[in-house]
């Protein structure tokens, strides 16, 4: 006789099934028994959030992500790598994400490396852990303690471009 994989047949029934959200009917009857509440990941106060109907790409950890034009996307999360020209509203890159390439963006917080040219339409965050080196471009700029910012640097663009100059600081690198 050959046994059959409840896992592939549908003919066996479980009567002590629950619904698929895991609520167990009887939980209430138990004395003293809490439900704990579902963990929600912490995001940090600074980040942004992404709202419904926004575009977000993830590049996972040891994800490497190589010769593409990213367009449409509202948010790139970089825990890879990733070597791209990019336009988008937001970028983050992870204290492991590294960015080479070109990217002209809205925000930026960088916690590990980018490296190209970039071009932050409004702010640009530098951590303490970011690396920010070649061509770059910003309407305003923070940088925590430790974090650097070396090659060439441009200050004063953004929607108040065409009246302010710009400032050219050649080859700074702030520690």
């Amino acid at each position: 006789m050959a046994l059959q994989s409840p896992f592939f047949n549908n003919n066996n029934k479980r009567e002590d099934t629950y619904p698929r959200t895991g609520a167990n009917p009887n939980a209430a009857a138990v004395a003293g028994a809490q439900q704990p509440a579902p963990a929600t990941p912490a995001q940090p106060a600074s980040a942004p959030v992404v709202k419904e109907g926004e575009s977000k790409l993830t590049v996972g950890p040891n994800i490497k992500l190589k010769g593409v034009e990213i367009t449409d996307c509202d948010t790139l999360v970089v825990e890879g790598s990733v070597e791209a020209t990019m336009d988008s509203r937001v970028i983050q890159i992870s204290e492991r994400g590294a960015f080479k390439g070109s990217a002209e963006i809205d925000v930026a917080e960088i916690r590990g490396l980018f490296e190209g040219n970039l071009t932050v339409r409004q702010k640009l965050v530098i951590y303490s852990t970011g690396k920010v080196t070649g061509k770059v471009r910003y309407g305003k700029v923070v940088i925590e303690e430790g974090g650097q910012l070396s090659g060439e640097i441009e200050a004063g663009i953004g929607p108040k471009s065409a009246q302010a100059s710009p400032v050219r600081a050649p080859l700074q690198q702030v520690q």
